[in-house]
């Protein structure tokens, strides 16, 4: 989308009708943490233990301190 907007120089709107998307969704920027750190540990809690199912998992990680999922 930015390639057609400077390349051919047409306006956001008109870049966004042509290819039919949202403006809304083009000019979304995430705000999600980064949570590498988090993926890192589970990975690894999952390959030690590979029987534990995710809600076991989310049970080991929130005894380590992570914060996951919005709930407190």
């Amino acid at each position: 989308m930015t390639h057609a907007i400077t390349g051919y120089e047409l306006s956001e709107r008109h870049a966004c009708e042509l290819v039919g998307m949202d403006r809304s969704s083009f000019r979304y920027a995430s705000k999600a943490p980064d949570d590498a750190r988090l993926r890192r540990r589970l990975r690894a809690l999952a390959g030690e233990r590979r029987r534990f199912g995710y809600r076991r998992l989310h049970i080991l990680l929130r005894r380590e301190g992570f914060e996951m999922n919005h709930m407190a």
